[in-house]
């Protein structure tokens, strides 16, 4: 059983975390309790066939019988009991701070549960609202320990002695606990404790002079500076900085933790750089840094975004690029373009992706600055890929290998190193276009990601494996098994749900081209792949790749109708986009359960689908399409009966694999050449 109190405080990475965690509970023997109030309105409270039970305030029945218990049966306090019945509203929490708060004045006294009432009861003062009775038992405790708890508050729900003593002197913890106004949680070495309610810090910590609480906040923040490790703490200096009022050293501090975390945990960067955000929006219109201090944390936002987003991301493009073109600012303009970028790619809208890739290349050679453009060129390179445009994916990934000069991680400004990710597409690109060195491209990528973090390796590896696997290129062969074996083990430990998916699909590609149980597993990757796609958890463009996959099963299963169905289906939205990289796997596809139902019209379905894949545009010495059209020609040769042209076409297309290489068209043209 796991339980998760107080959900409303939840912080974003431990809401996306838990949220995660919440899909694989129902496949599992466990249960889960969560509690929030009813102002939550956040993933937890939205999970998918949990029942929800909705707390209703106390009865007066209850509330009467909870204050009686706490009062105790003495009939002097039966008046008192109906008081305090009216006053909680329900409130359970409110009603034993009402009789602490009574006790610790003295109108009761005696032992909890036991209590007698001095005095009479029409002349008791009862505390209006629940803050009221807190803060009345706050202004009870003698000085010292007021201010140890005004320091914790600041702190936050749980602190440790080591924090409070470098707040203020002579920290008086005891009497906090004995006021039951915190609990020791921890007894270690370093003891820690935690405010018996949120509350309590809330009203401990809104009850202090702005000017004292934004004290203890710098001195708090210096301190956790001086700690050392001030990367790692950048994040939460920069909120005592920002609860102090010094926006200008927030802001700092909220950029560099966003720095520290961009190559270990792109959820929290991006949520560092939303807090400088606010607090650049917060500085005043005359602060000569406004502008500057507006722009670069939307651009990093804006730059990163399709690493959460997926499908749908909201890159925030619009609002950048006003602000940048007020400000004349063309790099920030162009770190920023790379977002949508990605975000029309990952929606698979291959068209817009193509069109603002050859702007953002545009611009970048007009600033002419290498770094920049070695560092976002990889947006373009993925584009142009998508689009099948291999001419100028080659161009724009030989330009970054120039300007890289050898530095892997040379203008690793989102992606660890630009270097790789070109020699990968480079590779990707001869590869398409019958360019020798294709191969020591691909190898030598792979090699290099394996000193960068989990995106950077699952990209490349993506790169390296997806379309020489889709094509026939490569065989997923003992260096394919371990190559991705390591990527996906590393992703899972990432936390980087980016990298994962990326993992996921490029493992799942591998093995179900493998027998038994490796096959379905490979299965099972690329269903979970497509299910996060179709719920806007991931790229759109991968849904080919597992449908043509899904497709081949089908058919292998004798499911030939529904396979032929699946696959006209990827087939038609390929081309409904003039043109894509997975237009001719997808064909081959389609006509091979075309050949192998064989019923009526089957045939001429099969050679329409050729023919359509022939008239396709392409650049010059796109070999990819001319093998698979070869292999498909020979395939409906054989089913017309045409043995004269099946041969002919055989012999063209194993010696065309022979000479480029291509080990899975080669092996699949010795298996046809030994059927002639």
């Amino acid at each position: 059983m796991y339980v998760t109190e107080n959900a409303h405080w939840i912080d974003a990475a431990s809401e996306s975390m838990l949220a995660d965690f919440m899909a694989v509970v129902p496949q599992t023997p466990a249960l889960t309790l969560i509690t929030y109030r009813p102002e939550y309105r956040g993933a937890l409270s939205r999970i998918s066939g949990a029942q929800t039970v909705a707390l209703r305030p106390l009865s007066d029945a209850h509330t009467s019988a909870l204050t009686a218990e706490l009062l105790g049966a003495d009939p002097s306090t039966a008046g008192l009991a109906a008081q305090v019945t009216a006053r909680t509203a329900g409130n359970a929490f409110f009603a034993e701070e009402m009789v602490r708060d009574l006790a610790e004045r003295g109108v009761l006294h005696g032992q909890p549960g036991a209590y007698l009432l001095r005095g009479d009861v029409a002349d008791v003062d009862v505390p209006a609202t629940l803050q009221a009775a807190i803060g009345a038992r706050i202004d009870r405790v003698g000085p010292p320990t007021k201010n140890t708890l005004s320091a914790a508050a600041v702190i936050g729900s749980r602190f440790d002695t080591d924090l409070l003593t470098a707040l203020v002197d002579n920290a008086d913890v005891a009497a906090l606990i004995e006021a039951e106004l915190i609990d020791q949680v921890s007894f270690t070495p370093r003891a820690e404790y935690a405010f018996r309610h949120p509350l309590i810090r809330t009203v401990a910590y809104e009850s202090q002079l702005k000017s004292d609480r934004a004290q203890l906040h710098r001195r708090l923040a210096a301190t956790i500076d001086a700690r050392g490790a001030a990367d790692e703490n950048a994040a939460l200096i920069a909120e005592h900085l920002e609860a102090a009022g010094d926006l200008h050293a927030a802001y700092s501090w909220h950029m560099r933790a966003g720095t520290w975390s961009n190559f270990r945990e792109i959820a929290a960067a991006q949520t560092s750089w939303r807090r400088a955000r606010q607090v650049a929006d917060r500085l005043p219109d005359d602060d000569p840094e406004r502008s500057s201090m507006r722009i670069a944390p939307r651009t990093l936002l804006c730059g990163t975004a399709y690493f959460l987003g997926g499908s749908g991301a909201d890159t925030g493009f619009d609002e950048l690029h006003d602000l940048c073109t007020a400000a004349g600012d063309q790099r920030s303009l162009a770190i920023g373009m790379a977002g949508p970028v990605m975000d029309y790619l990952l929606n698979a809208r291959r068209r817009e992706a193509s069109r603002l890739a050859t702007e953002l290349v545009q611009l970048l050679e007009s600033i002419g600055n290498s770094t920049l453009t070695v560092a976002l060129s990889f947006t373009a390179m993925a584009a142009k890929h998508e689009a099948g445009e291999m001419a100028e994916l080659l161009r724009l990934a030989q330009r970054v290998i120039d300007l890289a000069d050898a530095d892997p991680t040379k203008g690793n400004l989102i992606m660890g190193s630009p270097l790789t990710v070109a020699i990968a597409y480079r590779g990707v690109a001869r590869c398409c276009l019958g360019i020798a060195g294709w191969k020591d491209d691909l190898r030598q990528a792979a090699a290099m990601a394996r000193a960068f973090d989990p995106t950077m390796r699952a990209s490349t590896t993506t790169i390296t494996y997806a379309t020489a696997i889709m094509y026939g290129v490569l065989l997923p062969d003992a260096t394919a098994l371990r190559d991705t074996a390591e990527t996906l083990a590393i992703a899972e430990q990432s936390g980087d749900d980016f990298a994962l998916d990326l993992a996921r699909m490029t493992r799942g590609l591998i093995l179900v081209h493998r027998d038994g149980p490796e096959h379905e597993a490979g299965l099972d990757l690329l269903a979970k792949m497509r299910e996060r796609a179709l719920n806007q958890q991931f790229a759109l463009t991968t849904l080919p790749v597992a449908d043509l996959h899904i497709a081949t099963e089908k058919a292998r299963l004798g499911d030939i109708d529904g396979a032929i169905e699946l696959a006209r289906s990827v087939v038609d939205d390929l081309f409904a986009s003039d043109w894509a990289i997975w237009s001719a796997p997808a064909t081959t596809t389609l006509v091979d359960t075309l050949l192998q139902r064989g019923g009526d019209g089957d045939l001429q379905d099969a050679q329409a689908a050729i023919d359509r894949l022939a008239s396709m545009p392409t650049d010059p010495g796109f070999v990819l399409h001319e093998i698979s059209l070869l292999r498909s020609r020979a395939l409906l040769a054989r089913a017309h009966g045409d043995e004269l042209s099946y041969r002919e076409f055989v012999d063209r297309y194993r010696a065309m694999a022979i000479s480029l290489g291509f080990e899975g068209h080669m092996a699949m043209a010795e298996a046809m050449t030994a059927k002639k």
